[in-house]
């Protein structure tokens, strides 16, 4: 019985290792993102302001591809 509780505790702190690994990569991963998010507001903001800097001409987004 005692090998059996024993065996039982290691899981369970082999568990608790892994979650908590897990609980740090989520977290890393949750900066990363939201870093990444900044980024890329700022370049759609910045390309934006170009597009509008480039008057008369047509946005690109509303211009279709050579292809049409």
């Amino acid at each position: 019985m005692a090998d059996r509780i024993h065996g039982l505790e290691e899981q369970v702190a082999h568990l608790q290792r892994m979650s908590d690994e897990l609980s740090d990569v989520v977290a890393r991963h949750e900066t990363e993102i939201a870093r990444l998010s900044r980024r890329v507001e700022m370049l759609m903001r910045r390309e934006a302001e170009r597009e509008a800097d480039a008057a008369g001409s047509i946005p690109l987004a509303d211009q279709k591809p050579p292809h049409w």
